[in-house]
């Protein structure tokens, strides 16, 4: 094919030439194992099948199942115009090996999951990027499509129960929380908002300044953009905190993985009072950009096999996901549609949410589309905010002026592949595996949780989640929802009702940790799940992920 007119470029690097010059003569080429035959993808040093370290460049035949699709209608991207797809296909010599790519040649209403296709390439600078078109001379033209492994329904066994040693979780509580303001385009540094948090949290807590000896953030410093406020440093040179310990990173449990590594610290003696915060400033962020006052980077790594497709946004990802589940377990855009309207109910009862007018499932459904099957109303609201919460050794609950939040267990483990387009097929992943871990650690079980407060970027994160944790079966969502029933305040699982992400505003999972704090010490208002003594908190998916199970000794 011609090279395509502004479309940017992937960053071409000595390990992944090899794959993106494959088309100067229309021939796909991979990484292989030649111990075991696997495809290798994104090249690596070893095969994570067998962990051989003998490996080769492989030419394979081209031809790829569709395992995915979403027509994207609100990221527009440089050298394709919207609407276009992006999509994903499971490569035939081994369809564990899956590519983020485009769909030519096929108007998108004509596309189905398990169409057999097959590779055209496209010059975009110094690389030529794999396309995909129906194949003209099959006879079958569908195929079956490939199963995850692990699979969802049997992710539990696979999660091991912890040593018998002390639990690390019963020498932490949660002491403080605190959040600052949250609006769209609030236009003031992010740094600011993080101080107005954490001053909060830490007078919640009963404390003083001078008391904290641990800082904790995510994603700590780095080139973050709108996701993050400078980290530890920062705010140290803010405040003058003199810590003993220190952590910030991106590479954790999600945005709760500061609360967790805090608690470790103060389990090991490291430090009393740990304060964690998280900070965004997106919608800012985006404006700024808009003024052309902040450049983005060029996109590299894990983005360098998604961006040049115009896969710009978890939305794209995730979108397809969300369509595989409705493929293989009868959901619908309705079922997706009860989680937004549980969340708008939630949030018209608090003050501070971005989003608190009434919202009916007809203006759910004729919502304009973001991309296919996601429409506006199953997208989070970007803002600017923080969250803080402290992380107290539990010697020191006698000294608290508020009953504490206890941490019974967490669950951590990652049993998915790590990339976004070579993960779980019909769910979010990095919840499957997470939430295994999570119910090894503690006597307690689904039925026993009061109040839920689960990750929703996307209403299609929720549903995730709820099914993840043994709240309904693997694929039983849809029934379990009820019409929203079984998710509303005096439900069965009253879910985020505060409003969640998707109304009250992305505050990135400390959000939802801040809610279920206020919950179980019952300060809730209007908005408070009666008796709520139990709590499950999960931040992130997609990237490696977190979950909490609180509770409340009262």
């Amino acid at each position: 094919m011609t090279p395509e007119a502004g479309r940017p470029q992937p960053q071409v690097t000595q390990e992944t030439e090899f794959f993106w010059t494959s088309g100067r003569d229309g021939r796909l080429r991979f990484q292989s194992c030649t111990a075991c035959r696997a495809l290798i993808h994104p090249p690596q040093p070893v095969c994570r099948n067998c962990r051989s370290h003998a490996t080769a460049i492989r030419t394979v035949s081209g031809r790829a199942t569709l395992i995915g699709f979403t027509v994207n209608h609100r990221f527009p991207f440089p050298g394709l115009p919207t609407p276009y797809v992006v999509a994903q296909v499971a490569i035939e010599e081994d369809p564990r090996v899956r590519l983020t790519t485009n769909v030519v040649d096929c108007p998108p209403e004509d596309l189905c999951l398990g169409m057999r296709m097959e590779a055209v390439f496209a010059q975009a600078g110094e690389a030529w990027l794999p396309l995909f078109r129906p194949c003209a001379d099959d006879e079958n033209p569908l195929a079956t499509l490939p199963s995850d492994d692990p699979a969802p329904e049997r992710i539990r066994a696979y999660s091991r129960a912890p040593l018998p040693t002390r639990k690390f979780e019963d020498h932490a509580v949660i002491s403080g929380a605190g959040a600052s303001r949250i609006g769209r385009r609030l236009m003031v540094p992010p740094l600011e908002l993080t101080v107005e948090a954490c001053e909060k949290a830490v007078a919640d807590a009963g404390l003083s300044l001078d008391d904290i000896d641990g800082l904790s953030a995510y994603p700590g410093a780095g080139a973050y953009g709108g996701f993050a406020e400078g980290g530890v440093t920062a705010l140290e040179s803010a405040l003058g905190i003199r810590p003993v310990w220190h952590n910030g990173a991106g590479e954790t449990m999600g945005p709760g993985g500061s609360v967790i590594a805090a608690m470790l610290a103060v389990a090991g003696g490291l430090a009393r009072h740990v304060l964690c915060f998280r900070t965004v400033w997106e919608a800012t962020h985006a404006e700024l950009v808009r003024q052309g006052r902040i450049s983005l980077p060029r996109p590299a790594g894990a983005d360098g096999w998604l961006k040049p497709y115009g896969a710009t946004s978890p939305a794209i990802t995730l979108a397809m996901n969300a369509q595989r589940h409705m493929h293989r377990y009868g959901s619908t855009r309705e079922t997706l549609g009860w989680i937004a309207l549980n969340q708008r109910a939630g949030a018209a009862l608090h003050p501070d949410a971005v989003y608190r007018e009434p919202l009916t499932m007809d203006d759910y459904l004729t919502a304009r589309t973001v991309s296919t099957p996601f429409g506006l109303y199953d997208c989070d609201v970007p803002c600017d905010a923080s969250v803080a919460v402290v992380v107290s050794a539990v010697e020191t609950v006698p000294d608290l002026p508020k009953p504490p939040v206890r941490v019974e267990a967490v669950g951590t483990r990652i049993l998915e592949r790590l990339e976004w387009d070579q993960s779980t097929l019909t769910h979010e992943p990095q919840v499957l595996g997470q939430s295994a871990h999570l119910w090894t650690r503690t006597d307690l079980r689904p039925a026993d949780v009061d109040v839920a407060l689960l990750y929703d970027g996307f209403t299609f994160n929720c549903l995730s989640w709820i099914e993840a944790l043994g709240f309904c079966g693997i694929g039983e969502a849809r029934d379990f929802l009820d019409g929203g029933k079984n998710i509303a305040r005096d439900g069965v699982l009253p879910l985020n009702p505060h409003g969640g992400q998707l109304s009250h505003g992305r505050t990135h999972g400390m959000g939802l940790l801040h809610e279920a704090v206020v919950q179980l010490r019952h300060e809730a208002g209007a908005r408070q799940v009666t008796g709520a003594r139990t709590a499950v908190v999960s931040s992130g998916g997609l990237t490696p992920s977190g979950v909490l199970l609180l509770r409340t000794d009262g």
